[in-house]
């Protein structure tokens, strides 16, 4: 008899709603290493659809805003940041993590 093992991937999609707790009243998101101020942030709920945008948030001129389609499927890496589907790293913070 042969026995396979399986060996647990260090990366895996992290619960939705690990990333939503995150977002949830953070004043900044560094995506890809830049710190955006939030503008507009919008914790999903059972009404929320693929289309609706639940980040605004800029970084000088530089505006950019995120839909629920765009964080689901995230995976956590650990310490808060989470891999977008896009590929792009994401991590919110609150002002109180900010110095």
């Amino acid at each position: 008899m042969t026995t396979s093992a399986r060996i647990p991937s260090r990366r895996k999609q992290a619960p939705i709603h690990e990333l939503y707790k995150t977002m949830d009243g953070a004043d900044y998101v560094v995506i890809d290493g830049i710190l955006f101020e939030t503008d507009y942030l919008r914790v999903p709920d059972e009404y929320t659809v693929a289309d609706d945008v639940l980040l605004e948030a800029r970084h000088g001129d530089t505006e950019i805003d995120l839909t629920h389609a765009e964080f689901e499927g995230a995976v956590g890496l650990g310490e808060g940041v989470f891999r977008l589907k896009s590929g792009s790293l994401v991590r919110f913070l609150s002002s109180a993590v900010i110095h």
